[in-house]
């Protein structure tokens, strides 16, 4: 996956994660924030611990902040625009500050004293740091500064009508606040084995999942008592079920809630990058980039059922901001599903299995009824 290598750090990010007295709350989840206003970027130093692995001490009493690795070293202090970068002083553009117990500093200062590499993830909203060829990159999520994620309720459900062509097409759906500590997400195995089949509300029940939806197409139609799903299938980071060759679209998802849309042909190779804690693939793709791109065919799809015909459908889809769209609708062709998902938020979107299969539960109790057992689910802890 080619990413673009950011040049100059004028846009406007503020990275954060809570610190406090050295200590990080229990269950906060690294995000960035985007700030338009004062085109400044920051980094909250517990991030450059814990996932860079840059020394980083804080001292409560002076707030001072000093970040090092091998022969660099840059310091901070709360408030003040000068630092040092080794023994040298230097005027910064933006100062470090705490806010609500977190510690920030300034990216653009910190990637220039301490060499480290950064990528703009425009599909992800999200910062990709690279900190030396032989580490792995760190992917940092992006919101706006207007969101406050600890405030906010982590699932809303609603439902709403969409004006598609000369159709209004209806639509029940799921929002999931993706950066709240709360959140996991999670996938569920019919009776925790592959091939097997059981009720969505059953496998939301024995996962603990607040909310379920029906993952990948399956041979529901055999009169075997194995039905095999179609598709990658990942759970709790291991490969559960293998697809090798499909070219259909396949949702994947960090254990921090990092949520991705990639093709079939890239699957193997990103699995094998490592961090994928879940996946299923069914597809067709539906949103990409924010725009509508649809094309069942180049995915290796035949049947009408897809390529022409209505029905009832399921979708999957991620806004900008780290949300996560889980929406159903009664009668829709795939086209029509993927303007619908547009018009929702989604900045990516794919289709999930549907017809009889088209499921969501929410709360104890179906918002949408499947109309038959399924093989896999798509579930929110």
């Amino acid at each position: 996956m080619k990413r673009t290598i950011i040049a100059a750090l004028g846009i406007t990010l503020i990275a954060g994660t809570l610190l406090q007295s050295g200590q990080a709350e229990a269950g906060a989840r690294s995000y960035g924030y985007m700030d338009m206003k004062s085109n400044r970027a920051f980094v909250p130093i517990r991030y450059l611990s814990e996932q860079l692995k840059y020394d980083v001490k804080w001292d409560p009493n002076t707030k001072g902040i000093e970040v090092s690795k091998g022969e660099d070293k840059v310091s901070f202090t709360v408030g003040q625009k000068k630092a040092k970068v080794n023994d040298t002083v230097k005027e910064m553009d933006a100062v470090p500050f705490r806010e609500g117990g977190t510690t920030y500093v300034p990216i653009r200062f910190v990637s220039d004293a301490m060499k480290l590499q950064l990528e703009w993830d425009k599909s992800g909203s999200a910062l990709i740091f690279r900190n030396g060829q032989a580490e792995a990159a760190q992917k940092l999520p992006v919101i706006s500064t207007e969101r406050k994620i600890s405030a906010s309720t982590p699932i809303k459900q609603k439902h709403q009508t969409f004006a598609v062509g000369s159709r209004r097409i209806s639509a029940t759906i799921v929002e999931i606040d993706l950066l709240h500590p709360n959140i996991q997400l999670g996938i569920g195995i019919a009776n925790g084995k592959t091939g097997s089949v059981d009720s969505l509300k059953h496998m939301a029940k024995v996962n603990g999942a607040k909310v379920a939806m029906n993952g990948t197409f399956f041979d529901a139609y055999t009169k075997s008592s194995v039905k095999v799903p179609y598709g990658y299938i990942v759970n709790k980071g291991k490969m559960v079920h293998k697809s090798s060759g499909d070219k259909r679209s396949a949702l994947i998802f960090t254990e921090d809630n990092q949520v991705e849309i990639i093709s079939g042909e890239a699957f193997p190779e990103r699995f094998e990058e490592g961090g994928v804690y879940g996946g299923l693939q069914a597809g067709p793709r539906l949103v990409t980039n924010g725009k509508v791109t649809v094309n069942p065919v180049k995915e290796g799809f035949k049947d009408p059922k897809i390529l022409t015909n209505g029905g009832a459908r399921s979708a999957v889809g991620v806004t900008k901001d780290h949300k996560l769209i889980l929406m159903t609708t009664s009668s829709a062709t795939i086209p029509q599903l993927a303007n619908a998902m547009k018009q929702a938020g989604a900045y990516d979107a794919m289709n999930l299995d549907g017809g009889a299969s088209s499921g969501l539960y929410y709360n104890g109790k179906y918002l949408t009824s499947p109309g038959r057992e399924i093989s896999n689910a798509l579930l929110v802890l």
